[in-house]
């Protein structure tokens, strides 16, 4: 075994190889970008090289500064993860001929699959099953056409060092057949440097289905069962399962078999995934499947694999690249339950699944368990840039069978809260309640078929919410004005009480909202009974208790409930199992108020940061005019001219600290402007 290694990669696939390395003893060296400097794998690593600005190309595709930072650190051996270097042929040559071990396949196996049409080449004369269609090099726009007419439509075009939905077009007709070709042709030359593409039958019903494969140095290969891809949108996965639902013992035993022919065709050693499409039209059959291709690489979903057969694959990828054989015959690998996995990630479902930046605000997972695991490289205060792939975590969960398995996904996805950016785990919500993916009707048009019931509108706030909201900005303004008080000279005068205490009326705290562009008041009163709320559903008791995680734990009426709101600027985000919902707080701009600095100025209402200025001395303002923007408890409050006038001084810049009662901009007096 390796006594150090070097992890070529970032996020939870980093994460997730160090946590292997370290139960097996074996000290690990993170790079990282600019961009990462305090990033969880960063931080997880016994050593960490900075490799370059933020730019992957600058930094993670920067193949010397990583054999450089192996070298420099005594690392024997470069785990690549997955995406980068990791099918990258050239790199693996540069870690042997530099005298590290480069913990993957050999070059020339990666070159082997490496191009759509000769891999299928391969696989052609390996007897492994290929889809019908036109693999060869002339790429003359006539015989492409007439290829298609061939193959008969509907057909895909797909450019032959593709990937990920790139250069890809299904066509349905000759007629669509010139632009599609143009387009899938331009989009491969952008995205690879390779215009020339393949085409294939489109099969109208498929299921995407790949096998885990492993082989050794020692000519030992085996096949770790199957996963079911099926749920893509834009060509890419959702949600993936082992086994897959409905698989034939007699296509599981041909699928496996085909596939560790695959890998032994190409010399192959290591951890990789053969990915066939499977025609279900007329259901699942051992001869109706075809290879697609072969990643080179530990896959993003192999966790599923892991959780069905006990085995720890990264573990697996060590000893093999160390020149130990497979841990484990064919005979001895089994089934155990059912297993899913789904992507959480910061993008917007509604707006065709278009990533999404921002601060992870709040960042509370399910509890992990035998039956629920979470790999991610983010932590809550950390946020998503659009340097990377927008990944927040990969949640996994187990069960003795199906059905079990699901419904820990739904319990578990329940319990998930974040905050702070758009994400889809209310769209993996709805995938995991529906009755069609409850009842296997599998395939990869599956998304589109349910749009409609996977992106619903954005939920509207019911009572409950806005309690919770109310609840929340109580505690809220209870801890700053107990700060407030305790500053004050009298901390015991009724008169510096700045709570709900009134002299001559019942204690109460309004909060007001906007709901669908409607004004929404919550009266908090505060009695003799205890706290009551008017909500717009009518009167109820409520009490409120902070929780260990920072949530709430609410009782209305005597029905209990838990959850917890996160503030980001006016936005409330109330999370509550299997919800969230947005409340916009109603904040009134404060005019800046004459003090003790004179009756041109402009104070500070509350102690804050400033973080944006309109204007600079001299300037000529009008009544209600902005002038700066102060930050107080992550809500913006902007300051306006009490009055016309000219700005005579303006005493703080942006990013500055104030105190409450600070006087930050001056204007002239009223008989000199």
């Amino acid at each position: 075994m390796f006594k150090k290694i070097l992890i070529a990669n970032r996020g939870e696939i980093a994460c997730r190889v160090m946590e292997t390395a370290s139960r097996l003893g074996v000290r690990t060296v993170a790079v990282y970008s600019e961009a990462d400097a305090n990033a969880r794998h960063v931080q997880m690593a016994d050593e960490a090289i900075l490799i370059g600005p933020a730019e992957v190309s600058e930094s993670y595709l920067k193949a010397d500064r990583i054999l450089e930072a192996a070298k420099h650190t005594g690392a024997e051996a470069i785990h690549p993860g997955y995406g980068f270097l990791s099918e990258n042929a050239a790199f693996a040559e540069a870690c042997e001929k530099a005298g590290v071990i480069f913990i993957g396949p050999p070059a020339s196996a990666i070159r082997a699959m490496g191009l759509k049409d000769a891999a299928k080449a391969l696989m052609v004369k390996a007897e492994v099953p290929v889809v019908p269609g036109y693999h060869a090099e002339d790429q003359d726009t006539d015989l492409l056409a007439k290829e298609a007419e061939r193959i008969g439509y509907p057909v895909l075009i797909k450019a032959v060092a593709g990937g990920g939905g790139k250069g890809m077009r299904s066509v349905h007709s000759a007629k669509e057949f010139p632009a599609a070709l143009a387009s899938a042709q331009r989009e491969g030359q952008s995205a690879f440097g390779d215009a020339r593409v393949l085409i294939e039958k489109f099969l109208t019903k498929p299921r995407h289905i790949e096998i885990q494969v492993f082989a050794d140095s020692h000519g030992n290969a085996v096949h770790l069962f199957e996963r079911d891809c099926s749920l893509q949108r834009r060509h890419q996965k959702v949600i993936e399962e082992a086994p897959a639902p409905d698989m034939p013992e007699k296509m599981r035993a041909a699928m496996g078999a085909a596939a560790v022919a695959a890998a032994k065709a190409i010399g192959y050693v290591g951890a990789g995934t053969i990915e066939f499409i499977a025609d279900v039209s007329d259901g699942l059959k051992e001869d109706a499947f075809y290879f697609m291709e072969m990643n080179t690489r530990l896959q993003v979903e192999h966790p599923v694999t892991e959780m069905i057969t006990g085995q720890d694959l990264v573990e697996w990828q060590l000893r093999v690249a160390g020149g130990e054989t497979l841990p484990v015959a064919q005979e001895g690998l089994t089934i155990n339950g059912h297993a899913f996995e789904v992507r959480l990630y910061a993008e917007d479902p509604a707006n065709d699944f278009l990533p999404a930046t921002g601060p992870l605000l709040r960042l509370r997972p399910p509890r992990e368990s035998a039956s629920v695991r979470i790999d991610t490289g983010v932590r809550e205060g950390d946020s998503v840039t659009p340097y990377y792939d927008p990944m927040i975590a990969k949640l996994i969960v187990h069960g003795d069978t199906r059905a079990a398995a699901l419904q820990t996904l739904a319990a578990a996805l329940d319990d998930y809260q974040i905050a702070g950016l758009t994400t889809n785990i209310a769209f993996l919500r709805q995938i995991a309640s529906h009755p069609a993916f409850a009842a296997k009707e599998l395939d990869t048009g599956f998304i589109d078929r349910f749009r409609d019931d996977l992106v619903p509108p954005a939920s509207v706030p019911t009572d409950e919410d806005l309690a919770f909201a109310a609840l929340f900005l109580l505690s809220e303004r209870e801890v700053r004005l107990n700060s407030l008080t305790a500053a004050s000279t009298d901390p015991y005068s009724p008169w510096n009480d700045l709570k709900a205490w009134r002299p001559n009326d019942t204690g109460h705290d309004d909060f007001r909202f906007e709901i669908d562009g409607e004004d929404v008041t919550v009266i908090a009163w505060h009695g003799k009974e205890g706290l009551l709320l008017d909500l717009p559903g009518g009167r109820r008791h409520a009490r409120a208790t902070p929780t260990a995680d920072g949530g709430l734990s609410v009782r209305l009426d005597g029905h209990h409930f838990t959850g917890a709101v996160q503030r980001q600027g006016a936005k409330l985000i109330v999370m509550t199992p299997g919800r969230e919902v947005e409340i916009m707080e109603r904040v009134a701009d404060f005019d800046g108020l004459s003090s003790e600095g004179g009756s041109g100025a402009v104070t500070s209402p509350m102690p804050g940061k400033l973080i944006q200025l309109f204007v600079t001395a001299g300037a000529d303002v009008a009544k209600g005019d902005p002038l700066v923007v102060i930050e107080a408890m992550k809500m913006e409050h902007t300051l306006t001219a009490f009055r016309d006038g000219v700005v005579e001084e303006v005493f703080f810049e942006v990013g500055d600290q104030v105190d409450e009662g600070t006087t930050l901009v001056r204007l002239k007096d009223e008989e000199t402007s």
